[in-house]
């Protein structure tokens, strides 16, 4: 029997709101996210980036390898997803590098800090070397960039994370909503949302 997975890109959805991973992972409701215009211009923008900076080397951030779209699975970790880039630092470390069609933020969100290190996390287990940090880039504001620290106190909090997503999926209750009702507003199931 295949051991449950779920993406770095659903522990996103569960900090939107945790009903998300119920209505997605238990209901088998999809969400049709390609019919948004943000998820459309960011997947536009990934593949314009790789048609036309296949081999360029984020020396900014101290790249000294890169590879692109990279699919990782941890049976240890539940984990599986896609990893826009995977650098290598001249430290010889690893990190992730997740691209985000948005303008920069004040401060990172929740949701875009443990989708980057929930990558950490699989590189670091697939790989098995070391990774101190991942990179955001904010591509609206002109590939903005902001380093996340992964260290042993981000690891167990995305451990944690990810087995209450797991739970969700595997109680097969529904779980309370998210307390900021204004992410109501954006929710695909805003209309079956109790």
């Amino acid at each position: 029997m295949e051991t449950l997975k779920i993406t770095p890109t659903e522990l996103l959805e569960y900090y939107f709101c945790p009903r998300f991973i119920y209505f997605m992972n238990v209901l088998k409701i999809p969400q049709y996210e390609d019919r948004r215009y943000k998820v459309q211009k960011g997947r536009e923008v990934h593949q314009e980036r790789q048609k036309h900076n296949k081999d360029y080397l984020w020396k900014k951030v101290g790249a000294v390898a890169r590879e692109s779209n990279v699919y990782l699975i941890s049976e240890k970790y539940h984990l599986h997803g896609l990893v826009d880039e995977i650098v290598t630092l001249k430290d010889d470390t690893l990190a992730p590098i997740d691209y985000k069609y948005s303008v920069y933020p004040r401060h990172v969100y929740r949701s875009h800090r443990t989708q980057i290190l929930s990558y950490c996390l699989l590189l670091e287990d697939v790989y098995q070397r070391l990774v101190k940090c991942g990179f955001i880039f904010y591509i609206r504001d002109g590939n903005r960039q902001v380093k996340v620290l992964y260290d042993d106190r981000e690891r167990i909090k995305v451990i944690k994370d990810i087995e209450a997503v797991l739970t969700i999926i595997q109680s097969e209750k529904i779980p309370e909503r998210t307390i900021n009702i204004e992410e109501c507003r954006d929710c695909t199931y805003k209309n079956i949302c109790i």
